[in-house]
């Protein structure tokens, strides 16, 4: 058990890989990562047998950013017979924590996609399996992972489930709505679910908060803003959706966003837009330190290299500049499912 499996954007293996290293020095646990680009995951082995499950017994889920989606587990079970999956899967099983529920996953990639309807099958006698055993327990603060790497290869492992993502593979199932103009809007509504708790949405995201969407056409984070039943001051000179600017909730601004200032402070501000990271990150410091939003959800655009890292300058320089002023802030990074060349992040003055 000194594997952690860990669920990552197809692309961004290195990316992982050079988070979960950092991380792990910092607590220090030593260890080394086996990655294989396009794969959309990384296992990260320890030097100590107990080193992993320390690392997601101890480490925030949710301070991490390319990582998806983790849990604590062995050697990949390898040459598991076609015709009886069920048995060599139980007996590993037999050797875990005790679980509450069990989660059958296949990995971000168009050959992980081919083996869902496998997955789908193996749920119900797996399931059942592991109660004849006495394996399932709803009182376990542990979730119980499998992961399908071939119809011959899977990695079984156990994850906190105060730890971890609430979602397989770390994917949110989220619709696409209608009325709403982009598919953007899905990142933004991401977002809100990965760094604001459930049972706060109603008092941080409140009907008739005033909101600054920066870039904002044609207008898929407006929508959410909207939604909520925000005023929102829709900031781009692009053309915005005719609907939402009927809602009567909408102000189009016609300006570039790096120059626009509100003449009043705002609850929200929500960035999308294209450009350099580092601009982006001044921009974030300017409306913070000139307290302009109490909270913000942006966009960093990611280069094509040393894209870990380029986030973490990018943390640093808002955290030092900020805390340089006295300010008191909570400041998170993510690549939301949503995202795709690019981190979104979460900043909160207090």
């Amino acid at each position: 058990m000194n594997h952690l499996f860990l669920h990552c954007r197809p692309g961004f293996e290195k990316e992982c890989a050079a988070e979960i290293t950092d991380i792990a020095g910092e607590s220090g646990i030593y260890g080394y990562s086996k990655t294989k680009d396009g794969s959309a995951y990384v296992l990260f082995i320890t030097h100590e047998p107990t080193a992993a499950r320390q690392l997601i017994e101890t480490i925030r889920f949710r301070q991490l950013i390319f990582i998806r989606q983790w849990f604590v587990s062995g050697p990949a079970l390898t040459h598991l017979p076609v015709t009886d999956r069920v048995t060599p899967l139980l007996a590993a099983a037999s050797d875990l924590p005790s679980v509450r529920e069990l989660i059958i996953e296949t990995v971000d990639t168009n050959e992980g996609k081919e083996l869902s309807t496998l997955s789908k099958k193996f749920l119900a006698p797996f399931t059942k399996a592991l109660q004849t055993k006495k394996l399932l327990d709803e009182k376990s603060p542990w979730r119980l992972h499998l992961v399908f790497i071939s119809g011959t290869e899977a990695y079984l492992g156990v994850s906190p489930l105060n730890n971890s993502s609430a979602w397989s593979m770390g994917i949110p199932r989220l619709r696409l709505p209608k009325s709403a103009p982009s598919r953007a809007t899905l990142k933004l509504e991401e977002a809100w679910h990965h760094f604001i708790p459930a049972a706060e949405w109603d008092q941080r995201l409140a009907h008739s908060m005033r909101a600054v969407d920066l870039g904002a056409a044609p207008g898929g984070w407006t929508w959410q803003l909207v939604q909520r039943g925000m005023f929102v001051d829709a900031v781009d000179n692009g053309p915005m959706d005719q609907a939402l600017m009927d809602s009567g909730q909408v102000k189009h601004q016609r300006l570039d966003g790096f120059v626009y200032e509100p003449k009043k402070a705002v609850d929200w501000l929500v960035c999308d837009i294209v450009d350099k990271p580092a601009r982006v990150t001044s921009l974030i410091c300017k409306w913070a330190s000139k307290g302009y939003c109490r909270e913000a959800i942006f966009n960093l655009k990611l280069p094509m290299k040393q894209r870990y890292v380029e986030v973490k300058k990018c943390e640093r320089r808002i955290t030092d500049d900020l805390r340089a002023l006295g300010l008191k802030l909570e400041i998170q990074f993510k690549q939301l499912y949503h995202d795709r060349e690019e981190v979104t992040g979460h900043l909160r003055i207090y």
